[in-house]
C-alpha cells in the first residue's frame, strides 16, 4: 500500500517537474537539430559546459537570468563549432558530437579548476527560487506542486508548445521538416538548407546549455563535473521514443522523472530486501524497454545524418 500511495504524494509530483526540465530542455534541443537532418551527441558536453559557465557567471556576479542566457550562448557557439565541421565539410556526425562531448566536458573541468580552488566543498550561488502563483497555488495538491517549481521549468514548458507551434504551424517548420526530410527538395522552394541546419543546430545546442545550467542555477546551487550524470544521452534516446515530436518529446521527459523519482522513493521502502543499485537502473532500464518496442514504428527524418552538397542529387 505504501508503494501505492507514494504515486499520489505531493512530494512526488514536485521532483517530476524538477528531474524532467533539464531533460525537456536537452530534449528539445537534440530533436530540433535532428528534425534539421543533424545529429547532434555533443550533448553531454554541451549541457556539462552550460552547467559550468552560467553557474560561474552568477558566482562572478551576474543575475540568475543573465547566466542561463550566458549558457545558452556558450551551447550556442558548441553548435556553431559543429555546424561548421557537419554541414559544409560534411564530417562523421557521429565523431563530431562525441568530439564536441569529450571538448565540451573537459573544458568545463578545466575552466571549473582554473576558476575555483580546490576546497572539501564547492562555493555556492543563490540559485531560482520558486515563483508565487497567486491564485493558482490554492488549489489543492496541484498549486502547491506547480508552487515549489522555478522559472525555468516553466520556460522549458513554454519552449516546447513554442516548438510545437513552430514546426507544424508555420513557414519556418515546414522549412526545417523540409531539410531533415529532403533539403535538396527544399532548396528547390527557395529555402537555404545551410542556414537552416546552421540556425537550428546553434539554438539547438543553446536549449541544451540552459538544460544543463538549470542544475546549477535551479535545482543545486553548485557545480561538481560529473552532475550530467548521462542526462545528454538520456535526451537523445527520448527523441526517438517521440518520433520526432515535441509533444511527445514533453511527454516522454515526464515519464522518465517519474520512473526516477518513483525509484528514490521506493528506496526507503525497500531498502531491506533490494539493493539500492537496482533502484538506480529501474529508469534507464524502463527507457531501453521503451525504446525497444517504440523505435521500430518511429518516422525517422529522411535526411538524418546525410550530408548536404548543394548541385548533388
Amino acid at each position: 500500500m505504501e508503494m501505492i500511495a507514494i504515486l499520489g504524494s505531493q512530494g512526488l509530483w514536485e521532483a517530476v517537474l524538477r528531474i524532467a526540465t533539464p531533460l525537456i530542455f536537452g530534449t528539445l534541443g537534440a530533436l530540433l537539430c535532428e528534425r534539421a537532418g543533424v545529429l547532434n551527441l555533443g550533448i553531454e558536453g554541451i549541457m556539462a559546459f552550460g552547467a559550468l559557465i552560467g553557474w560561474l557567471a552568477v558566482f562572478n556576479g551576474t543575475g540568475l537570468w543573465t547566466g542561463l542566457l550566458v549558457a545558452a550562448l556558450s551551447g550556442a557557439v558548441f553548435g556553431l563549432l559543429h555546424a561548421v565541421l557537419t554541414v559544409p565539410l560534411g564530417l562523421s556526425q557521429h565523431v563530431t558530437g562525441l568530439g564536441i562531448t569529450l571538448f565540451a566536458s573537459s573544458l568545463a573541468y578545466f575552466i571549473f579548476r582554473l576558476s575555483v580552488p580546490l576546497a572539501a566543498s564547492p562555493p555556492t550561488v543563490r540559485p531560482f527560487q520558486p515563483v508565487e502563483l497567486g491564485l493558482i497555488g490554492d488549489i489543492p495538491f496541484l498549486g502547491p506542486v506547480l508552487s515549489s517549481q522555478t522559472a525555468p521549468t516553466y520556460l522549458a514548458f513554454a519552449i516546447a508548445l513554442v516548438l510545437m507551434y513552430v514546426l507544424f504551424r508555420t513557414p519556418l517548420g515546414l522549412a526545417i521538416r523540409m531539410t531533415g526530410e529532403n533539403p535538396h527538395a527544399a532548396e528547390a522552394q527557395g529555402v537555404n538548407p545551410v542556414r537552416v541546419r546552421f540556425a537550428c543546430i546553434m539554438v539547438g545546442s543553446a536549449m541544451m546549455a540552459m538544460g544543463g545550467a538549470f542544475l546549477t542555477l535551479s535545482a543545486f546551487n553548485s557545480f561538481f563535473p560529473t552532475m550530467i550524470q548521462g542526462r545528454g544521452w538520456v535526451c537523445i534516446a527520448l527523441v526517438v521514443f517521440a518520433s520526432w515530436r515535441p509533444g511527445w518529446a514533453l511527454t516522454g521527459a515526464l515519464l522518465f522523472a517519474l520512473v526516477d523519482a518513483y525509484q528514490l522513493r521506493l528506496q526507503s521502502v525497500l531498502e531491506d530486501s533490494i539493493p539500492y543499485q537496482l533502484f538506480l537502473m529501474a529508469p534507464y532500464i524502463a527507457a531501453i524497454a521503451v525504446l525497444a518496442v517504440t523505435a521500430r514504428r518511429a518516422r525517422v527524418p529522411q535526411a538524418l545524418m546525410k550530408p548536404y552538397r548543394r548541385g548533388e542529387r
